[in-house]
This record gives C-alpha cells, sequence and structure tokens, in this order.
C-alpha cells in the first residue's frame, strides 16, 4: 500500500514538474543572454542606452522559460547588490531604475521602451 501511494505522489510531483529537465538548459542560456545585453552594451557605448539593455537581457533570458527567468533575477539582482556596496556614483533611483527595467523585461515588457533615439539597429 505504501509502495502504490509512494507511486502515485511520484508521478503526480512528476507530472506538475513534467519540463524540469529543460531547466538547467534554459538557465544557463538565460545567463549567456544576460551577457550578451551586457557585451552589447558596452560594444554600444551609447548614452542614456542602460535602461534598455537591462529590459533587453531579462527579456531575452526569461522568453527561454522558467529556468532562464531564475537565471534573469538572479543575476540582475546580484549585479545590482554588488554596484550598490561600491562607490559607483550611481546612487539609491538609478539602482531602482535598472530593477524596475529589469522587472519589466523579466515579465515580458517591451524592452523597446527603454531603447534611446539613436540607438543603432544592430542592438
Amino acid at each position: 500500500m505504501k509502495l502504490i501511494l509512494a507511486v502515485l505522489v511520484l508521478v503526480l510531483v512528476v507530472e506538475t514538474q513534467a519540463q524540469w529537465y529543460k531547466y538547467p538548459g534554459q538557465a544557463i542560456g538565460g545567463a549567456k543572454d544576460m551577457w550578451r545585453a551586457y557585451q552589447d552594451m558596452r560594444e554600444a557605448n551609447w548614452k542614456n542606452s542602460d535602461k534598455y539593455f537591462h529590459a533587453r537581457g531579462d527579456y531575452d533570458a526569461a522568453n527561454r522559460g522558467p529556468g532562464g527567468r531564475w537565471a534573469a533575477e538572479v543575476i540582475s539582482d546580484a549585479r545590482e547588490a554588488l554596484q550598490g556596496l561600491g562607490d559607483s556614483g550611481r546612487g539609491k533611483v538609478d539602482s531602482e531604475a535598472d530593477q524596475e527595467a529589469n522587472r519589466w523585461g523579466r515579465n515580458g515588457g517591451d524592452p523597446n521602451r527603454y531603447r534611446p533615439n539613436g540607438l543603432p539597429n544592430k542592438y
């Protein structure tokens, strides 16, 4: 009886998490999306483009699935926490605006909301 109950519980748990095996790949892909957005931001070196690249990185990562969304959240929160430790001169208001852009992208919002005028179409 205990074995039947254990199998039933296992089947129910596995069925609710039927895509669990994709999670690590989504997380790795999401981390790569975040890195690509960072590299593009550095390459573009465009005034007032920071929020756009924050939103775009989170958006791309989250579109991979739950693993990508998790990676985007962890990386975004860690980045802002580390920047808050140093004296970057950016301040709390700018960090909060970055986090708002992160959440916007991660929740499926169009990153172009933050796109600065004149930013090349490559990005």
